[in-house]
């Protein structure tokens, strides 16, 4: 069977959910036996999002094989349950960085370099690149930000010329629109998509499924409208209304019919889905009346989707525990040793994620303080493995002036120190240590153990800044515990304290990798801590 191609675009307004939808279609179809991959065109001219403020862009998601991508890959490998590479991720900086790196090396004979054909022949090469790589059957492609831009003009122009080399009846054209509400009377309005649906139209792409976002119940008139002027069977135009959470989403797709029209647009078997533990796992996400309250204690607090992979994976740790997990987002600035127990004081655990940079760093120390002198369960994660470390060499192993190199260059006790392989790296895109790599859980009587069961496991980094090794000795004299060290046993990868309810910081992020129907295992036994503290 020919590889299937679906292309995701939006249309109205930005941050409708195209990442969702295509998620979701993906979950749909692999519960129907298709083998699916998904892959993200971002317009942008950064080559990724790695060097990008989260102010401007979230999260960055880090896939196994190393690569920085945007938030919606997070989506992608949640929903679809599938481990994405770098050929799912792809900007326009990515793009003309190729084409102009071939021109300056004459691999085009001479010939005027042009948007068309030669960025959109590297765009298509791209889009059949990750159908090769992973032989799927379908392939879901989202192209970010809205029909109109003009930044995303190439990327149109290119998914319009593939339909015409794979044939029509192997792709398909799903386009995310805002169906308006009028303030004041709520009246829904669906001139906007139509508009938006003749812009596709003018750049020669007919779309063949339209999902009609609203926050309320669209009318049928109003479908049916969307149906006559844009040109689609009525079954094709699509109510995507907001779903109570996230993970619901998928199931309410399918109830509107959305793969089943896939599946006769593209000629794909409309098997019955097996859905049932997805099901199961809404379920208990809905069903759950035992909640627990985890202080989030980072510098983006304006901003949660700096912390998306984070949130998500306390949800997950929630749903395998029965609970909901309230999330106090704490701006680490805040934080003073004097302030944090009335902060605290009605928090079953503290979580101190990923970050770069010196701001609200003491108030992270703090938090990591009173979290371990009033047995709170904690939970630091990159950056808040490190400020566990610092913290526990200040107040408990008597270095007072402890601190990161990164952070304070002249620190006499630089307990967290830049990593031998990064000494004179000075680019700062991609140069960090990426991807997955193995960890051997060394203390079988730690919490780490307990919660993988396992002596190997391998997880996911992004990070420059390491334990120094010359204070594994006076720490580990202290008290700490290196719980977790790289196979060769020369980078720290997890600390604990033994004599701590649960206390766990690790150097690698393991909340890229947990999914809503299987919580990661730190996740979940964090939560487990939580719960036993609120009891």
């Amino acid at each position: 069977m020919a590889v299937k191609y679906i292309f995701v675009t939006g249309g109205v307004v930005s941050g409708l959910g195209k990442g969702i939808a295509a998620a979701s279609l993906g979950r749909l179809l692999k519960a129907r036996g298709c083998k699916v991959t998904i892959q993200k065109f971002d317009p942008y001219l950064n080559v990724d999002p790695g060097t990008m403020s989260p102010y401007q862009h979230g999260e960055v998601f880090v896939t196994e094989d190393g690569a920085e991508t945007d938030l919606d890959l997070g989506h992608y490998e949640r929903f679809i349950d599938e481990n994405l590479t770098v050929h799912s991720s792809v900007t326009s900086g990515k793009v003309y960085w190729t084409v102009l790196s071939r021109e300056r090396e004459g691999g085009y004979l001479g010939g005027t370099v042009q948007v068309i054909p030669h960025i959109t022949d590297e765009i298509k090469r791209r889009v059949y690149a990750v159908g090769e790589a992973d032989s799927p059957d379908v392939v879901i492609t989202e192209i970010g930000g809205t029909v109109g831009d003009i930044e995303s003009q190439p990327f149109l122009e290119a998914i319009r010329q593939v339909a015409n080399e794979v044939g029509r009846e192997n792709c398909m054209f799903l386009h995310v629109s805002l169906v308006v509400s009028i303030p004041g009377s709520g009246e829904l309005k669906s001139k906007p998509t139509q508009h938006s649906a003749k812009e596709l139209l003018a750049l020669g792409i007919q779309p063949d499924v339209i999902l009609c976002r609203s926050d309320s119940e669209i009318p049928r008139d109003v479908l049916d409208k969307i149906s006559l002027f844009c040109n689609l069977p009525a079954e094709n135009v699509i109510p995507n209304l907001t779903a109570p959470i996230l993970y619901e989403v998928p199931l309410l797709l399918e109830k509107a019919g959305l793969a089943r029209v896939a599946c006769k647009r593209l000629g794909l078997a409309d098997k019955a889905p097996d859905l049932a533990g997805w099901k199961a796992m809404v379920d208990r996400a809905k069903g759950a009346q035992a909640r627990v309250r985890v202080a989030m204690v980072g510098k983006y607090m304006g901003l949660h989707d700096a912390y998306l992979s984070v949130a998500e994976a306390l949800t997950h740790g929630g749903i395998e525990n029965g609970v909901q997990v309230d999330i106090d987002w704490v701006d680490s600035e805040t934080v003073t040793d004097a302030n944090a127990a009335d902060l605290f004081k009605d928090c079953d655990g503290i979580l101190v994620p990923g970050g770069f940079g010196e701001r609200g760093v003491e108030g992270m120390i703090s938090a990591v303080r009173y979290a371990r002198e009033r047995n709170v369960p904690y939970f630091g994660i990159c950056l808040g493995m490190q400020m566990a470390v610092i913290e526990f060499a200040r107040h408990a192993a008597g270095l007072a002036e402890a601190h990161s190199s990164e952070l304070r260059e002249d620190t006499p006790h630089p307990v967290i120190d830049l990593m031998p392989d990064q000494r004179g790296v000075t680019a700062k895109g991609g140069t960090m240590r990426l991807g997955a790599y193995p960890c051997r859980v060394t203390a079988h009587t730690s919490k780490t153990y307990a919660a993988y069961g396992a002596d190997a496991v391998q997880e996911r980094h992004r990070h420059r800044y390491e334990f120094n090794n010359d204070y594994r000795d006076t720490l580990t004299a202290a008290g700490l515990e290196l719980a977790g060290l790289s196979p060769d046993g020369r980078l720290v990868e997890i600390v604990e304290l033994p004599d701590h309810p649960w206390f766990v910081g690790v150097q690698f992020h393991p909340e890229f990798k947990s999914r809503p129907n299987r919580a990661h295992p730190l996740f979940r036994a964090f939560i487990a801590a939580a719960k036993t503290h609120h009891k």
